[in-house]
C-alpha cells in the first residue's frame, strides 16, 4: 500500500460515512444560518463516536481543508485552532 493511501486508510473506519455524510459539507443552494447550526450539530454528534475523530481532525489540519466538518470541528473552529497552534510555535 503507497505511503498516501496508508495515511488516508482512518477513512474507512470513519462514523461519516454512509447517507450521513451529507450533513458534513453545505448544500450546494443557500442555507440559513439556523439551518447551517442545525446542520453542523448533528455532523458534530456523529464525530462525537467516531473512532477516528483525531486522525480526521489531524488529516483536515494538515491539508488546510477550508470545508465541512472534520475531526468534529467547522472550518471557523479549524482555521481558530491552527492560528492558535502557530501562535504557541512562534513563541
Amino acid at each position: 500500500m503507497s505511503e498516501l493511501l496508508a495515511d488516508q486508510a482512518w477513512q474507512i473506519k470513519a462514523a461519516c460515512r454512509g447517507p450521513q455524510s451529507i450533513v458534513f459539507f453545505p448544500p450546494p443552494h443557500f442555507e440559513r444560518k439556523d439551518e447551517k447550526l442545525e446542520r453542523e450539530h448533528r455532523a458534530k454528534a456523529i464525530c462525537t463516536s467516531c473512532g477516528v475523530k483525531a486522525d480526521c481532525l489531524s488529516y483536515a489540519l494538515n491539508i488546510r481543508e477550508q470545508h465541512g466538518i472534520w475531526g468534529g470541528l467547522n472550518e471557523g473552529e479549524r482555521k481558530a485552532l491552527l492560528a492558535e497552534r502557530e501562535a504557541v510555535g512562534s513563541r
